[in-house]
């Protein structure tokens, strides 16, 4: 596909840990031969594969705080 004279290049940007961000509209080739498509003005790719909106980004790759754990003091776990 060459390059048209009139046409400006893409930006991509590649968050740390986290998604690929590219200026739109966003037209993407899935492995099945779909065509995912977006109009948005930026558009957020998921590049770790946990997405439930893939090829789209849903946050999934960040990371969960984790909890912390209530004492065990083997008295039923109330504040006292």
């Amino acid at each position: 596909m060459p390059n048209a004279p009139d046409r400006e290049p893409r930006r991509i940007a590649f968050e740390p840990g986290g998604p690929m961000l590219v200026e739109g509209p966003v037209e993407i080739a899935l492995d099945d031969g779909a065509t995912a498509r977006s109009d948005r003005f930026v558009v957020a790719v998921c590049r770790c594969g946990r997405s439930g909106i893939y090829p789209w980004c849903d946050t999934s790759h960040r990371r969960r705080p984790r909890r912390t754990a209530a004492p065990t003091d083997g008295a039923g776990g109330g504040r006292g």
